[in-house]
């Protein structure tokens, strides 16, 4: 199984470096487009700031971060590396930035954005989910007891069961093991039960 490690809730930090005044938002998202519209509704509740500098993750390959006119590096990237290094993922963090008049230079802008960004998680505090692959038959009733048990030995679970002429299924298998349990139904079935595989999630 593959876990991660998600906010366990939305998370808010503050904090001031040489007068300039930097508000941590985190929340918890599902894709991106979750935290794009995060991103734009931030933008929008302090459009009178000067900086909204942004990053998120979602498992561990989907990145992305912006420094928002601020030196380049000196602020998305130093937001990112802190859930990189505390190993977090499923998130998008915004850190409003209203200039205070003094210059902060590359370093201290890389340490406040990464500061806002650590007591935003802080506050959301983290929990365990695991990454699962949904995937549906229908199999005869006959086969019913011996798919059930397929699905287990591989470390899933039955989340729904539909009866009608035959048996609609829909179970969890961890990541990375729904290709394997397709070709065991193909080989339970004798070719006769197809596997739908859906996109995964984390419960």
């Amino acid at each position: 199984m593959i876990d991660f490690q998600v906010p366990a809730g939305p998370g808010e930090s503050e904090l001031t470096e040489k007068r300039s005044r930097f508000l941590g938002h985190l929340r918890t998202i599902g894709d991106e487009e979750e935290a794009k519209a995060f991103i734009q509704e931030i933008k929008k509740q302090y459009h009178d700031a000067r900086h909204n500098c942004w990053c998120w993750r979602i498992g561990r390959d989907l990145e992305r971060f912006s420094d928002d006119g601020e030196p380049q590096g000196s602020a998305g990237k130093p937001m990112l590396e802190v859930f990189r290094r505390e190993d977090v993922t499923n998130l998008v963090c915004v850190v409003t930035r209203y200039f205070g008049g003094v210059l902060l230079g590359t370093g201290g802008l890389s340490r406040a954005y990464a500061g806002a960004a650590k007591e935003a998680l802080l506050a959301a505090g983290t929990r365990v989910v695991t990454e699962w692959t949904p995937v549906c038959f229908s199999c005869p009733y006959p086969l019913l007891e011996r798919c059930k048990t397929a699905v287990s030995q591989l470390g899933g679970e039955v989340v729904g069961l539909e009866y009608g002429e035959n048996v609609k299924i829909r179970a969890l298998m961890p990541a990375g093991e729904a290709l394997a349990f397709s070709g065991v139904m193909t080989e339970l079935s004798a070719g006769a039960v197809p596997v739908t595989i859906e996109e995964n999630i984390w419960k």
